[in-house]
């Protein structure tokens, strides 16, 4: 995520404008998959642990996986006793990325929104 964002300001750092609804459009898909593989390679590499310490294949760990990121939560599958704290941080995990990714597309809207007004300033 670190990554992404810098990539974000080195992009804005360069001065490029947006011109046009669909440079805005194209930007803002780029930043959305990116975060959303992102969120997707977390939810895998918690898979791959419960898969190797907790479950006995994959579709268990990767179900759990997703649900505890997401705060779901069924709760129709369970950790073993020694494990079920993780369960509760990999959702803190979740909130707290979910968040970092939200207040970055805001604040990429949010720059794109005062470029446009700079720009309209200008004419």
């Amino acid at each position: 995520m670190a990554v992404l964002i810098h990539w974000v300001r080195a992009y804005f750092a360069r001065g490029i404008r947006i011109q046009s609804l669909w440079q805005t459009a194209v930007l803002m898909t780029r930043f959305t998959s990116v975060t959303i593989l992102l969120h997707l390679l977390q939810i895998v590499l918690w898979t791959v642990f419960y898969r190797l310490r907790c479950f006995r294949s994959w579709e268990p760990s990767f179900y759990f996986s997703a649900t505890s990121y997401s705060t779901v939560g069924y709760g129709d599958v369970v950790l073993p006793p020694v494990w079920r704290l993780l369960g509760p941080t990999e959702a803190i995990m979740g909130v707290l990325m979910c968040g970092i990714s939200v207040s970055a597309l805001f604040a990429i809207a949010t720059r794109l929104i005062g470029n446009e007004a700079q720009a309209e300033a200008r004419s």
